[in-house]
This record gives structure tokens, C-alpha cells and sequence, in this order.
């Protein structure tokens, strides 16, 4: 292998590693919120998550574990998304 490839993977591989390091040390807190919309359950996760983001740093992943709906006189009036929320604790 030529010195100059042999070395330029050396660096990728190096600042990989370090990379995968600083990833394995993070920390995650990971939070439960409920959003809600007149219009669909879409739109209620998307509010839960920003207006967590309005105070919140560094969201991560949003995954929403249940919906429903609020139900008045036999009709929907609002659509539910609980959203559990991870964002890096204590950053840098």
C-alpha cells in the first residue's frame, strides 16, 4: 500500500475511533411529553417536540408511544401524541 494512503487511513481510522469515543461517552436523559392538535396526530407530535426544542439543547430522537384522542359530544376535538424525547445531558 502506498505511504501516502497508508497514512491517510490511519488518520480516518484514528479520527474514527476518537469520534466512536466521544459518542460512547454521551449521555442521554430521555423525557415523556404530550402534544395535541385540532388536526392529526402528526401534527401533535410535531408540537410536543418543538416546543421542547424552544428550551431544550441538543434533541436527539423523538418516538411516540401512544395516541388518542380527546372525544366532546361524540366527536374528536383534539388528536394526542405522547412523544418520549432524548436529548444529550449536561453538554459541552
Amino acid at each position: 500500500m502506498p505511504a501516502v494512503v497508508s497514512c491517510t487511513l490511519k488518520r480516518h481510522l484514528s479520527l474514527q475511533t476518537r469520534k466512536e469515543d466521544k459518542m460512547a461517552d454521551s449521555v442521554y436523559k430521555v423525557i415523556e411529553l404530550v402534544g395535541s392538535s385540532p388536526n392529526s396526530w402528526e401534527e401533535a407530535a410535531k408540537n410536543a417536540v418543538e416546543t421542547a426544542g424552544k428550551s431544550l439543547r441538543d434533541l436527539r430522537i423523538a418516538e411516540v408511544s401512544k395516541l388518542d384522542m380527546k372525544v366532546e359530544d361524540g366527536k374528536v376535538t383534539a388528536f394526542r401524541a405522547r412523544v418520549d424525547l432524548s436529548f444529550k445531558y449536561g453538554g459541552e
